[in-house]
């Protein structure tokens, strides 16, 4: 007899419909999908921004599945004991999402797969949070890459299965367990006043990443190399965003951008190596889970950084009055929209742990808690790779002068105005918002002056070259 017991589809970071393994695995089955989203320890140890963002990344995925009849069941508590809990209530005997990769997210699947297996229930892990698996992808002695390039060789051609088609139905149950109610876990709590300013800037959902990235492919990609270093032009995807939630799935974005190079867009190919280099990221935190938490390349571990996020300096860096006009309109800008710019955030990185002389972990941390497309894997690499301490880390004499890198991408000065305030008669609403943003306890007003530099550009350089020579002897 064929098993009719309900299978959970456990959501977590893959809210969408669409080229969802998982989801098209259950529905092969003909059995009633029970969809599940489970508010643990992970999600609410998230930090303030991308814990709200991944709230309203549930509502929309909820909102979905009410349109196609189906339901999203919310529960909150440790993972394994609400799935328990679950299988008992309504007699699934299957457990099926899709992967993870960090290692609190891997211990806490590996240990939920073996215990429901022991129990006799069907647990089941698939792909799409990447588009290669980690353990796939290896250099010809069977290591993993520990530099980009290669790495981009090694996958630019290697096929890459077509997106599954959303499903037009799903299975009910005839009857669905109790819910909680998105509302009451008020996952938006620790954003205060910031909410409402962050939130209007997000594309939120399924259908939104779909017309993001069409409009992209439309509208940019193109001129996607070109301009994708100038803050102040509308040149990327914003995609990072809706792929850290599974809005999106990566094989979506690939497709995409191949078709585009096929048909002659001359920035296609670049956009596919930025999808490569996410890749890279997770495929680094897989081999090295280290990279998270620690110095990737141990020789770091004697370095002289500080380590103190409360002196002047590392305040005036994390509220964005440094007196340098483009760090403090990176960090703004993240205030305003919960993202910020990649060259951007190349510059505020190297300013923190160059001039500043501060540990990259102090800002992993920071922006852990401010960016709603925080990555893991992403953000990891992207410290450590502008710190030097990283995998193919930028050499240690590379000093990013916030000064002159203004002048070159932000030369007609759109982004700084667009950002700060104080320097101008009649500031932008854009950067008006950031007074709104940003805590009270921070005391901040736009009639304030401009504040005057923390630390001199050709002090702080020296400082940082003089504390790398002494390391390299």
């Amino acid at each position: 007899m064929t098993d009719q017991r309900p299978i959970l589809l456990w959501f977590r970071r893959d809210l969408r419909l669409a080229d969802h393994e998982a989801l098209t695995a259950a529905c092969a089955t003909g059995r009633p999908i029970i969809p599940v989203f489970i508010c643990d320890d992970i999600v609410d140890g998230t930090g303030a921004a991308p814990k709200m963002r991944w709230g309203q990344s549930v509502g929309a995925l909820a909102d979905q599945l009410d349109e196609i009849g189906s339901r999203l069941i919310l529960r909150r508590g440790a993972a394994l004991d609400v799935l328990q809990q679950l299988i008992a209530e309504t007699g699934a005997g299957a457990v099926y999402w899709s992967r993870l990769y960090d290692p609190a997210c891997k211990a806490r699947d590996t240990a939920i797969k073996s215990t429901l297996k022991d129990q006799g229930i069907d647990a089941q892990s698939f792909a799409g949070h990447l588009l290669f698996e980690p353990w796939t992808v290896s250099t010809k002695d069977g290591g993993y890459y520990r530099v980009y390039s290669p790495m981009w060789k090694a996958v630019r051609d290697r096929p890459v299965a077509p997106c599954l088609p959303a499903p037009e139905t799903i299975p009910t149950p005839e009857v669905w367990p109790a819910s909680d109610r998105l509302e009451d876990w008020n996952l938006s709590a620790a954003m205060r006043g910031g909410a409402d300013v962050v939130t209007a800037h997000q594309a939120i959902g399924e259908k939104a990443a779909a017309a993001r990235l069409d409009d992209f492919i439309e509208h940019r990609i193109d001129d996607y190399k070109a301009n994708r270093d100038f803050p102040a032009v509308e040149a990327t995807s914003r995609l990072s965003e809706n792929l850290t939630y599974g809005e999106i799935a990566p094989r979506a974005l690939w497709h995409a951008g191949w078709r585009a190079m096929e048909g002659g867009a001359a920035g296609a190919e670049h956009f596919l190596k930025e999808v490569v280099w996410r890749e890279f990221a997770y495929h680094l935190l897989h081999h090295t889970p280290h990279i998270l938490d620690s110095n990737w390349r141990p020789e770091w571990d004697a370095f002289p950084w500080n380590t103190d996020e409360d002196t002047p300096e590392v305040v005036a860096w994390k509220q964005g009055r440094t007196g340098e006009p483009f760090v403090d309109a990176a960090m703004r800008e993240m205030y305003v929209t919960g993202t910020m710019h990649n060259r951007s955030r190349m510059i505020v990185a190297s300013y923190l742990t160059k001039h500043l002389m501060t540990h990259w972990e102090v800002g992993l941390k920071w922006f852990e808690d401010c960016l709603t497309d925080w990555d893991p894997a992403a953000n990891a690499m992207g410290w450590q790779w502008t710190a030097g301490s990283g995998p193919d880390a930028a050499p240690y004499f590379r000093i990013f002068n916030p000064e002159t890198q203004l002048e070159k991408f932000d030369g007609d000065r759109i982004y700084r105005k667009r950002w700060i305030a104080e320097r101008y008669a009649t500031p932008t609403e854009t950067a008006l918002s950031y007074f709104d943003a940003v805590p009270l306890s921070w005391g901040l007003t736009p009639n304030m002056d401009y504040p005057e530099r923390v630390v001199s550009l050709e002090a702080g350089r020296a400082r940082a070259l003089d504390a790398y020579s002494a390391r390299e002897k």
